[in-house]
């Protein structure tokens, strides 16, 4: 259930960025014969053409509706061109929309916090950026107002004026103005700067809302499109809200706006006015009971997160009528596949941004021949999320067959699953004490790198058995230095629940007690350093970090062919450690 959150102490101001119809500008892009065409993007199936899941302003023209399937959209526009999603692995890839957001986000973050809430949606707080713009140069002292934005739309502002944007550049540039609003006009100003930038770099258009907070930010942004801005003033938002259908309130278009209208005839916006917060929180509770009564006031205390990256990864598929998967068998090619994918994109990210995922999480949706108890959900299942494709696979199908078993309870009947998905959440960063597990085998000060260490040159000695010797620069105890210490004591009560990190912090205690033990001498000052390579459990480094994995993969040498030894030959060999994907 929603919580009211604090409210912030200054007037702050927030944007909503939404591209508009982004997939078919990603198409077109692509394609620039298809810009002015009415075009959809379609996501391909073999029934009646496939679903849209994108229409152009050409297209909705003629009466196209994202709802229609391809055929249907062929007879309402015989002219639309329409642009197949990318297909891997037998399902939809949408990775180069995904990238084509990335390059949209990189441009908006440049002016203040910014949190990605989808593909191609975006959340500011340029709250800093308009109070510096504020002091620095206030739009009533400006001879010239950035064009873009005289063509904003102004809640409250006449819309019927003969030159609407002289209007516009009135209101921006009051000089009598509350600082609110002068703090809004500064934030009108920057978000049509950085729409101007995104279509000059991109190509793409987009809208957005500027207000006071995300909630009227998100509520706003799509009444003007495409490529136009709206402002919600302090002063216009009750006449906003009052007429606006409960439902179209964020976090109310389920269950608890079906209970506003059920139980307390709430229609509207204005309806819920009407009642106390005490009321409010006899129905909901205390916590919904103010949020509800804050919301109706256009009150929200929700923060914009500095999130560019997304809170999770997930891959799905639906399997409607005739295509429902009927065993395990087929339950499991499916999974094999999106498991796959998924492990790519966390891979990809942990590359890219150093970002571990811990949680594999498995959704699927499913129905009994014996419908008696159709009502129960298949539940969904998680567990700790361990890295490389196989794991990941083989979890998931353990998750489903958990999954089933609670779903069919102790009947024995046939079942059909209708969707599947998989996701990969709880990611953190990195620490930085996981950086390289190589400090703790060379000196603080050393340079010596895993890819420049010459194995065959290290010496030899039969008579020490199966030891992997390795040169420092120095001498010096084998120990993490003190700023070293101190990271991992800064970070182990963080990660003390994080799989990767907690198996790397073992792997790393490990060493640590061994100290590498000198050989011949116990002395610190030794010129070689040994421990047995059998001692190192491989199923521990599967765990770590790739690019640690690619340390050891560095120092210790590839495998022997075997072959008979005569006297002399030298006994040392290394571990052969399992392929680790890059």
């Amino acid at each position: 259930m929603p919580v009211a959150r604090p409210e912030p102490q200054e007037p702050r101001v927030i944007a909503h960025v939404d591209m508009d119809c982004f997939y078919v500008q990603v198409e077109q892009r692509r394609n620039p014969e298809l810009r002015g065409q009415p075009t959809a993007v379609v996501q391909y199936n073999d029934w009646k053409g496939g679903g849209l899941i994108a229409v152009s302003y050409e297209a909705r023209k003629f009466g196209v509706k994202r709802s229609m399937r391809g055929d249907e959209a062929k007879m309402v526009c015989p002219s639309i061109n329409l642009v197949q999603v990318p297909v891997a692995r037998d399902k939809a890839d949408l990775n180069v929309y995904r990238s084509a957001g990335s390059e949209v986000v990189t441009i908006l973050s440049t002016k203040g916090k910014c949190e990605r809430a989808s593909i191609d949606e975006v959340y500011l707080d340029l709250t800093d950026a308009a109070k510096e713009m504020l002091l620095e140069s206030p739009p009533e002292l400006l001879e010239l107002i950035f064009e873009e934005a005289t063509k904003s739309n102004i809640l409250g502002l006449p819309s019927d004026v003969s030159n609407r944007e002289d209007s516009v550049r009135a209101w921006l540039c009051r000089a009598d103005a509350d600082y609110q609003d002068k703090l809004l006009s500064c934030g009108a100003i920057i978000v049509a700067q950085l729409r101007v930038k995104v279509l000059e770099e991109t190509q793409f258009t987009c809208s957005a809302g500027i207000a006071h907070n995300k909630m009227l930010a998100k509520l706003v942004s799509g009444m003007h499109k495409p490529a136009q801005q709206t402002v919600v003033p302090s002063s216009a938002i009750q006449d906003f809200l009052v007429s606006l259908p409960i439902k179209k309130m964020k976090q109310l278009g389920g269950k608890l706006g079906s209970s506003l209208q059920d139980d307390l005839g709430v229609n509207t916006v204005g309806d819920l006015l009407s009642f106390t917060e005490d009321k409010l929180q006899e129905y909901y509770g205390v916590n919904t009971g103010t949020w509800l009564w804050k919301i109706a006031r256009g009150i929200s205390g929700e923060e914009v997160e500095d999130r560019l990256l997304p809170k999770s990864h997930g891959c799905g598929k639906t399997f409607p009528g005739p295509k429902a998967l009927k065993n395990n068998a087929s339950v499991k090619t499916w999974l094999d596949r999106l498991c796959e994918e998924l492990s790519e994109r966390i891979q990809s990210d942990l590359n890219q941004n150093k970002r571990i995922a811990q949680t594999l999480t498995l959704y699927a949706r499913a129905c009994k021949k014996n419908k008696s108890d159709s009502i129960k959900k298949f539940p969904s299942k998680s567990c700790p999320l361990r890295y490389g494709t196989v794991k990941i696979q083989e979890d998931a199908m353990k998750l489903f067959e958990s999954g089933l078993h609670d779903f069919l309870g102790s009947q024995n009947t046939k079942w059909s699953i209708t969707s599947l998905s998989v996701s990969a959440s709880k990611i953190f960063d990195i620490p930085i004490g996981t950086s390289s597990i190589l400090r703790y085998i060379k000196g603080p000060n050393s340079t010596v790198s895993p890819a420049n260490l010459d194995c065959s040159s290290l010496p030899e000695d039969p008579s020490l058995g199966n030891k992997l010797y390795i040169a420092p620069n120095h001498e010096e105890h084998c120990e993490p230095s003190l700023s070293e210490k101190e990271d991992y004591g800064n970070n182990s009560p963080e990660s003390s629940s994080e799989p990767n990190k907690a198996e790397e912090h073992k792997a790393a205690q490990y060493v640590d007690r061994n100290k590498f033990n000198t050989a011949g001498s116990n002395s610190a000052s030794s010129s070689t350093w040994m421990f047995n390579v059998e001692d190192i459990d491989p199923a521990v480094v599967e765990e770590l970090p790739p690019e640690i994995q690619r340390e050891i993969h560095g120092w210790i040498r590839p495998p022997k062919q075997s072959s008979s030894k005569t006297r002399g030959e030298s006994h040392h060999r290394a571990l052969e450690l399992p392929d680790v994907p890059n």
